[in-house]
């Protein structure tokens, strides 16, 4: 055995041992280094990058279909920036007088601002107020000001035809009003206006510093009753309904998550001091990983919700090995320095293991195309790092300070480890026991349970997002007592968010122009001037006013795609040579042409040239593709991109060209199977990553390759059980998951790292393979299960929250720790035992502890 093994535990033991002298010096470097780091967290937050690499998707379908219409078809060319305003009352209709000068008079208001003057485009406000106020003025484009005299001098019969005759057009209605909405009608609960302003006004979700103009957008709708004018994206409104949000969920999770970890530490360290240590460990842990990802940039919303919580989860595993293997070694006469200084050292050894192998974990995520995803693995990976620093130093030091204290005043500090108690000695014991009985079936039990649960990770649902309704009771949590109860679904601006969410496009924009509102459905790649292409385009019709209207936008009697053939109608209806035209191109008399196709898409194109542009494509003398554009409600979600595949099958099968929807959802659709695919790479890279660090580590530490290889086994048993607890518990597939996979990947290794260098450690004091698993597992084995019984609980209770993303992301992470527990407590020391009967082990010289 080479010596090399025995200088670095040495060198550890050296480390540990000027920690537990020099106590003091340590708790204040590490104190200072603490406030240096924490500087970062004054840097500012940086807003998440939800971009995902084009290149994923290359190659695909949607893709290809995404490229033509980028590269053949023209958009409407403005760069301006739209903003939305929308006017909502339930109890009298938006389209009165009032609710329409109200509308109006808010329109002069802001327009009489210096600070919204000077970034309004020309003709900046649309919608029905302005549309309705101009047929009333018989005038062109007339200022806000005759619009709202027009308006308020109109009798009520004027006013309820030029509604009808304003709003009558299903084109402009479908956008502007909800779609419960019938076109023509002269009440409604709700409508939208629009507001143009300069391109570089930011405006949205996630804007640190919005421009003076957007404020005062909001703060002056909010002034607005009857009706009541909300600004979706205003910095106020949003502020408003995610402090609402954020409060109702800390009240109801925070309290149950403290009492559980109060109840779960006091059990397990029986010690108020001791939990009281671990707490500043986990505490001075999340402030270098916030201050380091404050001065990486790399601080947003994900990185400082997601990678916190993983931190103090095995924060929290650190500290019971810390503290358990201390109450193991110190003897009955022993000092607390050398006994602390002992014990640290034995542990310090599986940190490193862990935090190596936990960072290639999660690392592997690097190669992610989602950008998030690649920011939250490095924050973890710091936040790992930090926790190895902190409870190898100040923790300890800390534990050295206080137990001293005590003892100068007559207490003694002596414990008992969580697993030597007489009930869960024979618990954990009981591993020992079937490893040397039926080891071989314990195995076979795990082998058969994670293969079959692995098979099922091709069954799971696939979904971009989980997706909540705010405003939605969630049952028995609005019933809490207090503070505790959730109260967001009954707040007047949750009702407003989901009405407008269920009745109105995202906007009116395809995904060629950045945009989200609508899906084109493009027929390519032959000549589309033919009966079969014309086909095709009514059997899209018909399948959109088929579909489910809580996805696409309907008005009316059904959807209002639009297409040639809605184009060739609207025309035909104005221009006599194209109604002629029409009339000899449809000889079945079912508005569908079926010959002379081309001459007809001729004289449309002269007639509409710019409407054409938008629809079809002519090259030369022929027509080679053409575009059906619908009107969706969902902006994003699986449902969406199903629904719409769904409509491009039922074209397909009457077609001979290539038809493809290409939209928000069928792209983003497309790209979560790309990066679900990528989770499989993940995995390979991660535990590739893994099993050679530990194999090199453990053949140059403990002289044995091949305990590495063992020591990965569970956690690849386990990767399997937890895809098997998703699919039972309807858990589907997302984004998140490649991150949950390194999570898994990451701290799963982290439990059988802890066994498995104990085993190796009491293999060599005593040659005894049953008494050095029986040690570990009661020994150490009590410390995983602190860990993962409060890890655990605490992650469970994020189920409580009424958010899908959240409470799916706490079922899994639990799962994946309590299988992880199980697998390393009950089922590695049955690989274990067969490894130290079979394995050809060579003599090791005893540990320096």
């Amino acid at each position: 055995m080479s010596p090399s093994p025995n200088r670095i535990e040495r060198t550890i033991h050296r480390f540990t041992e000027i920690v537990t002298t020099y106590n003091k010096s340590i708790i204040l470097a590490v104190l200072l280094v603490t406030a240096l780091l924490a500087v970062g967290l004054t840097q500012g937050a940086g807003q998440a990058q939800a971009d995902t690499d084009e290149q994923i998707i290359e190659g695909t379908e949607v893709q290809e279909g995404l490229a033509y219409l980028e590269d053949n078809y023209e958009t409407d060319g403005t760069n301006a920036t739209t903003v939305s305003i929308y006017a909502l009352d339930d109890e009298q209709s938006v389209l009165s007088r009032e609710s329409l000068l109200n509308t109006l008079s808010y329109q002069q208001e802001i327009s009489d601002s210096d600070a919204v003057a000077e970034v309004l485009e020309d003709d900046a406000f649309d919608g029905p107020p302005t549309a309705i106020g101009t047929e009333l003025a018989d005038e062109p484009n007339p200022d806000l000001q005759t619009q709202y005299e027009a308006i308020e001098e109109a009798s009520d019969d004027e006013l309820e035809a030029a509604i009808e005759r304003t709003l009558g057009d299903g084109t402009f209605s479908q956008y502007y009003l909800p779609t419960e909405y019938t076109p023509g009608a002269t009440e409604s609960e709700g409508m939208r206006f629009t507001i143009e302003v300069d391109s570089e006004i930011e405006i949205g979700f996630g804007v640190e510093s919005p421009h003076e103009s957007v404020e005062l957008l909001d703060e002056t709708a909010s002034e607005y009753e009857n009706p009541s004018l909300v600004f979706l994206d205003g910095p106020e409104t949003i502020a408003e309904l995610n402090n609402d949000y954020l409060m109702d969920l800390v009240w109801l999770v925070v309290p149950l998550i403290l009492l559980v970890l109060v109840v779960v530490l006091g059990f397990a360290y029986r010690d108020v001091t001791d939990v009281v240590i671990g707490l500043i460990g986990t505490t001075l842990a999340l402030l270098w990983t916030f201050g380091l990802m404050g001065w990486l940039d790399i601080m947003n919303p994900d990185t400082a919700i997601i990678a916190p919580v993983l931190v103090a989860a095995l924060s929290i595993d650190f500290g019971f090995h810390i503290f358990m293997r201390y109450r193991e070694h110190r003897g009955p006469e022993e000092g607390i320095r050398s006994a602390l200084a002992r014990s640290t050292g034995a542990v310090a050894i599986a940190f490193v293991l862990v935090t190596v192998t936990a960072a290639v974990g999660f690392l592997s995520n690097l190669t992610n195309p989602v950008s998030v995803i690649r920011d939250v693995s490095i924050a973890i990976t710091l936040g790992v790092l930090s926790a190895l620093v902190i409870f190898t130093t100040i923790v300890p030091a800390l534990k050295v300070s206080a137990d001293g204290l005590w003892e100068r005043f007559g207490f003694d500090r002596r414990g008992t480890p969580l697993g030597k108690g007489a009930y869960l000695k024979r618990v954990l014991g009981s591993s020992v026991t079937a490893a040397q009985r039926a080891g071989i079936v314990v195995i076979a039990i795990a082998l058969i349970a994670g293969t079959a649960g692995g098979l099922l990770f091709f069954d799971l649902d696939r979904e971009q997002f989980q997706e909540s309704d705010i405003a939605e009771d969630p049952g028995w949590q609005s019933e809490l007592p207090g503070p505790m109860a959730y109260q967001t679904h009954e707040s007047d601006l949750a009702n407003q968010f989901t009405y407008i969410d269920d009745q109105f496009q995202p906007d009116d924009q395809t995904v060629t122009e950045g945009g989200v509102g609508m899906t084109q459905i493009l027929i390519y790649e032959e000549d589309v001037a033919t009966e079969e292409a014309m086909q095709t385009l009514a059997a899209g019709h018909e399948a959109v006013d088929d579909a489910d209207t809580d996805i696409l936008a309907s008005h009316g009697d059904g959807v209002p795609a639009q297409s040639p053939l809605t184009l060739i109608e609207d025309i035909a209806a104005q221009d006599d040579d194209v109604a002629e035209k029409f009339g000899q191109a449809d000889t079945t008399g079912d508005e569908v042409p079926d010959s002379e196709i081309e001459p007809l898409l001729d004289a449309v194109s002269e007639a509409a040239p710019e409407e054409s542009a938008m629809l079809l494509e002519k090259n030369g003398d022929s027509y080679e593709s053409m575009v059906m554009v619908v009107p969706v409600t969902e902006s994003m979600g699986s449902d969406r991109a199903d629904e719409l595949f769904g409509v491009a099958e039922e074209m397909d099968a009457v077609s001979d060209h290539t038809v493809t929807p290409v939209g928000a959802g069928t792209v983003n659709e497309v790209t979560l199977e790309e990066i679900t695919d990528g989770i499989i790479l993940t995995m390979l890279l991660a535990f590739a990553g893994v099993i050679f660090v530990l194999v090199l580590v453990y053949r140059f530490l403990r002289g044995t390759a091949t305990l590495g290889a063992v020591t990965m086994v569970p956690i690849a048993l386990t990767l399997g059980v937890v895809f098997a607890g998703m699919y039972a518990l309807g858990e589907p597939i997302t984004p998140l998951s490649a991150l949950l996979v390194s999570i898994l990947i990451g701290l799963g290794i982290d439990y059988n790292i802890h066994i498995s260098d104990r085993f190796s450690q009491e293999l060599r004091r005593t040659d005894d393979t049953v008494q050095a698993l029986r040690e570990t597992v009661t020994g150490t084995g009590g410390a995983l299960l602190g860990s993962a019984v409060t890890s655990v609980s605490a992650f469970a209770l994020i189920v409580v929250i009424p958010d899908a993303q959240l409470s799916s992301f706490g079922i899994v992470v639990a799962l994946a720790l309590g299988a992880s527990f199980l697998m390393s407590v009950f089922v590695l020391p049955s690989l274990l035992y067969k490894w130290a009967t079979y394995a050809d082990r060579s003599p090791q010289t005893a540990s320096a502890d």
